[in-house]
């Protein structure tokens, strides 16, 4: 069973989210303030930890960046519904993925399950390297390289990666990127893919000419391209 840590400052709907994840078979802990948040979360006994962005105190995106600071684990963030800077924010800092309030307990679930299925280690012993270039992915240890140096990913950002580099060479679109790397459709506006894809950029760094090594390709989508 998934240890799930929910951190909202709204004790009656912290509740009843914790209470539906509990019955789809999730174990929760269920917080109500940041700091308490910061020190569960960085007690490595939870798979996933919720974070509500509005929160008295320590805020939702303060807890997911003193998280960052010290662990890789999947942060998915409840953001007021239309706050889109919030939401960027969350991810630029590295949560894996967003609901907006109010959001139904089914879709939290289905959100939950979908970050912790991309997160797990492959299930094919010893799969081969995944090399374009510098970059070198190795599946089975959702490890990534770049020029032999490690780059520190988050769980989203790493699913994306993979996707885009077995696909080196061709673009792929936003839809099939978030269908693959996410694990739900595209919605409109949605900029998620846009901003995690710009976080990834920047942990890699340039190519000798100065490009990225993710382009964007113009009505098209992104695509990792050989050197």
């Amino acid at each position: 069973m998934t240890a799930v840590l929910l951190v909202d400052d709204d004790v009656e709907l912290a509740e009843m989210l914790g209470d539906y994840l509990a019955q789809d078979g999730f174990v929760v802990t269920t917080l109500h303030d940041g700091l308490s948040g910061v020190e569960a979360a960085l007690s490595g006994q939870y798979a996933i930890a919720v974070l509500d962005v509005m929160m008295p105190g320590l805020s939702g995106v303060e807890v997911l960046r003193r998280i960052r600071a010290s662990s890789p684990m999947p942060v998915l963030m409840l953001t007021a519904k239309g706050d889109d800077m919030d939401r960027i924010v969350g991810l630029e800092l590295g949560a894996d993925d967003y609901v907006p309030k109010p959001c139904l307990p089914r879709e939290l679930a289905a959100r939950l399950r979908a970050i912790l299925r991309r997160a797990a280690p492959s299930s094919e012993p010893l799969a081969a390297p995944i090399v374009v270039g510098e970059l070198c992915i190795r599946p089975e240890q959702r490890r990534v390289e770049w020029a032999g140096s490690a780059v520190e990913l988050t769980s989203t950002e790493y699913n994306l990666l993979e996707v885009l580099a077995r696909n080196a060479g061709k673009p792929v679109s936003k839809n099939e990127l978030s269908e693959q790397a996410m694990g739900r459709p595209l919605v409109r506006f949605d900029r998620s893919i846009d901003v995690h894809l710009s976080s990834i950029r920047h942990k890699l760094g340039s190519l000798p000419d100065g490009r990225s090594c993710i382009q964007t390709v113009y009505r098209q989508g992104y695509q990792l391209i050989r050197t």
